[in-house]
This record gives C-alpha cells, structure tokens and sequence, in this order.
C-alpha cells in the first residue's frame, strides 16, 4: 500500500494519502490483538457449551475481514455520504429495536437479539453510531441556520431510542446513548441551566434505574459487596489478573478462560491480563486511548461544527465502552454486558464498531479543495 505514489488520483489512491494511517494502524493492531485472545478463550468456552473447540474462532475469523470491509468501505465517504449512510442505519436499526419486542430472542431476561437464517442479529450495536451522527447533523443544523430546532429533533430520536432500549430491558445501552447525546448537545452550545437540569436528570434516571430493574440493582449491589455469591464473575476475573503479574502466565496457561462463561466475549481482557500480563492489558488500555485522543486532535483542526459533533460523539462512544468494559472487569464500576471494542467475540459488535470507526476516518480524512490538490498529486489540479 504504501507504494502508492501521490499522483494516484484514483478513489483508492485519494484515500490512501488523505485517510489517518496512524488511527488505521491501531485498529489493527487492536484486531490483531483480538484474534489472539480469541484463540486462546474461546476453546474453553466452546468445549463448555458442547460445540467444537474451533467454534468460535472460525465465526470469528469470519467477521474480521467483513467488518474490515465495512470500516474501508465507510471510510471511503465523503461528510454527505457519512450523513445519509446514517440515516439510513438509523431508521433500519430503530425499526429492529422495535421488533425485538415482539420477537426478540431472550437471552438472561433481555429481549435484545433477532434470529434471522444462520446468525442472529444485535440492533441496538447499530443504533449507536447511527444515532452520534445524525443528532450530530440535527445539533449543527441547528447552531449554524437557527430557523431549524434541529436541538428538538435530536431529543426527540434520543428519547424514542431510549424508549425502545429500556423496554428490551438495556440500562447499559441507554446509559452510553445517554452519554453521547448529553456531549455533542453541550459541545453545540447547550445553555449552563439545561447542563446542569440534564445532569440532574440523568442521575434521577440511573437511580430510578436501580428500584425498577432486578438485574441492575444486582449488579450495583454485588459491586460495592465483592464477596457476595453474584459476583462470582468479577471475583474470578480480579484473580486471572493478580495471577498473570507482569508478564502473564502464558499463552494457552491461563485458567479463568475455563470457569468464565463470558471469557471470549465481556471478560476477555481477564484472560489478557491472566496469560500475558499486565504489559499487555496496559498495551491495550494504551491503544484505545490512542485512538480516542488522536481522533480529537484531528477534529479539532475541522472548522465543520456536523464534523467536529460527529466524531466527537462517536469517539466518546468508542472510548468509553471499552472504558466500561475493562473497568468492570477489574471492579472499578458495576459489570455491564458489553463488548471490549474490535477485541471481544460478537459479529453484530464487530460490524457495528466497524461502522462506526469507518465514520471516524471518513470524517476526520484530509479534504483538500480543488486548488490544493496539488499537495496530494504532486500536480496543480484539473
């Protein structure tokens, strides 16, 4: 790839020298990461539930290249294309929410899975970008032409999805929705009174939360009660990492990956931590950090409020389910069942985070004018 020369004017070649490598890179590296932990919990998952030893790795090997397909393809779009993609995944992804509640496959009381032929399929995953870039486009809509109460519109689709989220039930979900929603309303210019009225609000909610949802309230309970019988998953997972110390214990070595039913998928980072030490679990916590903050730095040199809101709102989506997921692996928050991004087993995951980073490159890519073409071509432009 990197023998592209910059006179390739072709749509791969635009890409190449005006997409973010650096970001590009972490994210393969991430996968790649991925794969090898894949490999060494899933054959003690598989092995548990009857299936073949390389069950989950064949699936898994199955969606890396086509999510990688997704993140190139999307990233391959221009602002106007990211916008109606996400329209459209919006409205797609809205109309599963609702049929999950009818029929929905339950899985330990949530309704949150549509089986169709040979896979089943998670909307929800797909909500979330979806839904950071079209509120993204109805919050600059509505800072830069006024007339339009885009604001309105943005909170009007935040509460149906919210709506639909809690009835699968899914607190988790809404409360990371929640959290996009409330930044890119406060970075497009939300007044101090509704800040601190939203925040008021969101605590109310989470404490309503809490009384209205049993496993909720487990969950907040077994976290500040560690030694309660329900958190036999947290308690199992703090002592893979105690075990691994600083360089593991080595591949294929590790033993939380044999008592674990989420090993491969919500408490993967455990067996990271069991079997290459804490290097590796700091390597990873290092990655994700380093696609968050260089996708803000790039942003931030965009004068386009729908681009700045945009890639804010997924970046702090992207960063702060992989923050949930490796602080409730080592109890620094309540568990939530969520995938550690690009890393955890899941196809709808996968496909989804695909989706959403592809946006992040395709937002965040160089976009010179015709008259600066030169800098990409090496020739003044057409």
């Amino acid at each position: 790839m990197t023998a592209l020369p910059r006179t390739d004017i072709s749509i791969f070649g635009r890409w190449w020298w005006t997409v973010d490598r650096w970001t590009l890179s972490a994210l393969v590296a991430v996968s790649a990461i991925g794969i090898v932990l894949t490999m060494a919990a899933s054959p003690a998952v598989a092995a548990r539930l009857d299936l073949d030893a390389f069950h989950f790795i064949r699936r898994q090997f199955l969606f890396i290249p086509l999510s990688f397909a997704i993140l190139i393809g999307v990233s391959l779009l221009n602002p106007a294309g990211v916008r109606r993609l996400a329209v459209l995944g919006f409205i797609i992804s809205v109309i599963g929410l609702g049929l999950t509640l009818f029929i929905g496959q339950e899985i330990r009381g949530a309704a949150r899975w549509i089986s169709l032929p040979g896979f089943s399929l998670q909307p929800s995953e797909f909500v979330k970008p979806c839904f950071a870039v079209v509120a993204a486009w109805m919050f600059s809509q509505w800072r830069i032409k006024g007339d339009i109460p885009g604001h309105a519109v943005a909170t009007a689709l935040y509460a149906l999805v919210a709506g639909l989220l809690l009835l699968q039930p899914d607190v988790g979900m809404t409360i990371l929705i929640s959290v996009v929603w409330g930044v890119q309303f406060f970075l497009a210019g939300l007044p101090m009174l509704l800040v601190l009225g939203i925040g008021i609000l969101f605590i109310a909610g989470g404490i309503g939360a809490y009384f209205n949802f049993a496993h909720v309230q487990t969950r907040v309970d077994r976290f500040f009660d560690p030694a309660g019988g329900e958190a036999y998953q947290v308690a199992r997972s703090l002592e893979a990492v105690v075990a691994g110390g600083i360089f593991g214990r080595g591949p294929g070595e590790g033993e939380v990956k044999s008592i674990l039913p989420d090993a491969h998928a919500d408490f993967i980072f455990a067996v990271a931590a069991e079997e290459f030490g804490l290097i590796t679990g700091l390597l990873i916590v290092a990655l994700f950090a380093f696609i968050v903050l260089r996708g803000f730095a790039l942003v931030m040199r965009d004068t386009d409020l729908f681009v700045q809101l945009a890639v804010a709102g997924l970046l702090v989506q992207f960063g702060l389910q992989a923050l949930i997921n490796m602080a409730s692996t080592i109890n620094l928050m309540p568990t939530k069942g969520m995938t550690l991004p690009f890393i955890s087993y899941g196809g709808s995951s996968m496909a989804a985070m695909a989706l959403g980073m592809g946006m992040v490159l395709a937002l965040t890519r160089e976009r010179p004018r015709a008259n600066d073409l030169s800098r990409f071509t090496g020739r003044g432009a057409p």
